[in-house]
């Protein structure tokens, strides 16, 4: 059973995490990741990317969408919102719309900060939105995972998060490494549930 991760990540923290998440899939028997990210959008033109990045995972293509059992999004925060890139991508699904692809499929979202108070649940809130115009089942982080109530850094019910620091440098703490494997494991074990 396949699950998509995809996400678009500036300086690496929201690639770190989506591999802490893919970990926490692959932790279920029978359950893979497929790790998958979005171009940059320039700011001069509509420039043709190339179909594989020169490093990390490759382009998303609509068909992951269609056929993933599950899908996990992940973008740092814009002003408490997805990066353009993610949301650039996202308006070109609306074939899968038409279509009802993503029907009772369960999702879910993840994001990193610069600070604590930089916008993470707004971000969050902002890539549900997308999710629930599809139709698609969104799913959090429960209180039943202990560090939620433990937490220092990131960590959100509406899903996993990291605060980077101002230079963007800050490694994923323990709290957040084992969220973001518990948001992976989650979505893994209610995908198999739904088949």
């Amino acid at each position: 059973m396949e699950i998509l991760v995809l996400y678009y990540s500036r300086y690496g923290n929201v690639a770190n995490m989506a591999q802490h998440i893919a970990r926490g899939i692959e932790s279920v028997p029978h359950c893979c990741a497929k790790l998958r990210t979005v171009p940059p959008v320039s700011e001069t033109c509509e420039a043709v990317a190339q179909t594989i990045p020169e490093e990390g995972a490759p382009y998303a293509q609509l068909e992951d969408l269609e056929n993933c059992a599950g899908l996990l999004l992940g973008s740092p925060t814009r002003f408490g919102n997805m990066a353009t890139p993610l949301k650039y991508f996202l308006d070109k699904t609306s074939g899968l719309w038409l279509s009802g692809a993503l029907i009772d499929k369960p999702g879910g979202v993840f994001t990193s900060t610069s600070s604590l108070h930089g916008g993470q649940e707004s971000t969050l809130l902002s890539m549900m939105i997308p999710l629930l115009h599809h139709g698609m089942m969104v799913m959090g982080l429960p209180y039943s995972e202990a560090d939620l109530s433990h937490t220092q850094s990131g960590g959100t019910p509406y899903g996993a998060s990291h605060v980077a620091g101002t230079d963007s440098r800050q490694s994923l703490t323990e709290e957040e490494q084992r969220l973001c494997q518990a948001q992976g494991r989650r979505m893994a074990e209610t995908c198999k549930r739904l088949v």
